[in-house]
């Protein structure tokens, strides 16, 4: 069906699946879509104004706690985020933070686009954080694979 979004496993290829220990958080979307990686996870990060809205208040909100906001400098990003992996298949973008550690896999295989996205937290901190902002990133994950569904078609 057009566009829509279904929650999913990792797929077993991804190179996200070395990170996983007990405790970590991690989820997976996935929509039809021929996109490469890249291509895939530049539509994700070029995101709607709504949800830079709540980025713009996150931002605001952790300023005072000294959070990355715009990740660190890199040679090659995808939106905020510094590429660390990329194949034909797949591309990892992420980056480390005192709170957490934090990637999301990109993997376009079989006509589909997958979103996983990967979170240790460091302390309590991290773990407070991840739970405040759960419902935004179901939100946020859900429709940037509806938007490269979507582009996919045009």
């Amino acid at each position: 069906m057009l566009n829509k979004v279904i929650e999913t496993k990792l797929p077993t290829s991804s190179q996200l699946q070395t990170r996983i220990a007990p405790g970590d958080f991690l989820d997976c979307y996935t929509v039809e879509a021929s996109f490469p990686p890249r291509r895939a996870a530049q539509i994700i990060t070029e995101f709607p104004d709504w949800a830079r809205v709540l980025l713009m208040l996150r931002r605001i909100i952790t300023a005072p706690f000294g959070l990355s906001n715009d990740g660190p400098p890199a040679a090659d990003k995808v939106g905020p985020f510094p590429v660390e992996i990329e194949t034909a298949n797949e591309l990892i973008a992420g980056f480390d933070d005192k709170h957490l550690e934090f990637r999301v896999s990109v993997m376009s295989q079989n006509g589909q686009v997958s979103l996983a996205t990967w979170v240790h937290t460091h302390n309590i901190g991290g773990s407070a954080y991840l739970s405040a902002i759960m419902p935004f990133h179901v939100l946020i994950a859900r429709d940037a694979l509806k938007r490269v569904a979507a582009a996919d078609t045009q």
